[in-house]
């Protein structure tokens, strides 16, 4: 069963460990220059946890945490970002979570950005509803490339 829960202290060594993965961080394209880097991860997610305008949650399935999702104020609209731990990919869980966080934060719009090639992620957004409104080339610093993102939003 999944569920959505404030984040615990406990629940950033699991997702430090997740960073670790560079298939993963890979796929999400945009990740810390040196993911393993602790006291880079710990000031990133300090900044997230004590900003008033940022909504974040743990990803728990079965009592386990699986992942983080979260929702950050981006100019005219929150902007949503997930990550979950590679082993409970292709399950359904990462789509099941951002349906209930879509839930329980009603507001819109909702926008997410995604690199071209994570087709998982852009999957999951457009079974949601997010459609897609341009396209946008940013530096990787994980793929020390330019990669093309496409920008989606919900309404």
């Amino acid at each position: 069963m999944i569920t959505l829960r404030e984040v615990q202290s406990s629940d950033l060594d699991r997702f430090f460990e997740f960073q670790q993965d560079a298939d993963a961080a890979h796929m999400a394209g945009f990740a810390s220059t040196n993911p393993s880097d602790r006291s880079i991860f710990d000031h990133h997610w300090h900044e997230l946890l004590s900003s008033d305008d940022t909504i974040v949650r743990t990803i728990d399935f079965d009592g386990e945490p699986v992942g983080s999702i979260a929702a950050f104020e981006d100019e005219d609209s929150r902007e949503i970002m997930f990550w979950t731990d590679k082993r409970f990919w292709g399950r359904g869980l990462t789509r099941s979570a951002v349906t209930r966080f879509l839930e329980d934060f009603p507001e819109r719009p909702v926008s997410a950005r995604v690199v071209v090639d994570n087709g998982g992620t852009l999957s999951i957004l457009q079974a949601l509803g997010f459609r897609e409104i341009g396209r946008e080339s940013s530096f990787s610093n994980v793929r020390a490339e330019v990669v093309e993102e496409i920008l989606l939003q919900l309404d």
